[in-house]
């Protein structure tokens, strides 16, 4: 009779090991997403747009259905679930994976810019869309539409802003890290969950959703108009750009500096 309590158990990987595992998995994955062709590119660019429009209209159904922006948040993290199940992008995802494939060499500059500007214009006019039609659709939905877009069209741009934004870039990139520490879609859900609703539920700053609830606004015949948007566009992208590169890439890529190291030898 075979003893069953000899057999060897298998070791947990250990703590550093994980991390130099999803290190590798970012450098893969960034790597096909800056070789990426146009038009592949642009598809997924509007396919994310479309996504968070979804979560756009769960955010402004439960809004004006509770007046809670807590709950309104949970709701809108279905549009963070659609991108993960679906595989489309975001523009403020593309900070912790691209980045890292560059890192090591993986990737151009160039390759990265080309990747933020098409991603980010493609997000935008995929929202832009789904506000429309959301609008169309549902016009009782007009009035909790404007107050929600002239929140952000009223937030005045400065260092509350910004720190706004560079939180929300944090949020972002951080859910993302999360996600790519495991293999299982089960597991990735949960902080597409929990960072969408804090990142709705909060009001931060975000590039992508803030201008999707300020076009929702305009669709609805606010009283600010895309004057007020672009400059809070490029703001917010620029403190979202901060907060997920500075606070969370560069300190991530900083845990595993011999396997940066190593990964930039093997591509020289």
């Amino acid at each position: 009779m075979t003893d069953q309590s000899a057999a060897p158990t298998a070791e947990p990987p250990h703590p550093e090991q994980e991390i130099e595992e999803a290190f590798d998995r970012l450098v893969s994955e960034g790597s096909e997403r800056l070789d990426r062709p146009f038009l592949p590119l642009l598809s997924t660019g509007l396919l994310g747009g479309i996504d968070i429009g979804t979560g756009v209209l769960a955010y402004l159904l439960v809004l004006d259905a509770t007046d809670s922006h807590l709950l309104a948040g949970l709701a809108f993290s279905i549009g963070f679930v659609a991108l993960l199940l679906a595989r489309s992008e975001l523009f403020t995802e593309n900070f912790l994976v691209p980045v890292t494939a560059v890192v090591a060499r993986e990737g151009s500059v160039v390759s990265l810019l080309r990747l933020w500007g098409v991603t980010l214009l493609a997000n935008l006019a995929g929202g832009w869309v789904i506000t429309w039609l959301v609008i169309g659709g549902l016009p009782d939905l007009k009035a909790t539409a404007i107050e929600a877009g002239t929140h952000y069209a009223d937030l005045p741009i400065g260092w509350q802003s910004f720190w706004l934004a560079a939180l929300a870039g944090v949020v972002i990139t951080l859910m993302t890290r999360m996600q790519h520490s495991t293999e299982s879609i089960g597991v990735r859900i949960v902080p597409a969950i929990l960072f969408g609703a804090l990142l709705a539920g909060g009001q931060l700053f975000h590039s992508v959703l803030d201008s999707l609830l300020m076009f929702a606004a305009i669709h609805a015949g606010s009283d600010f108009g895309y004057g007020e948007w672009l400059p809070r566009l490029g703001w917010s992208a620029l403190g979202n750009l901060v907060g997920g590169l500075v606070l969370v890439t560069a300190l991530r890529l900083l845990r595993v500096p011999h396997r940066v190291a190593e990964a930039q030898r093997e591509a020289s």
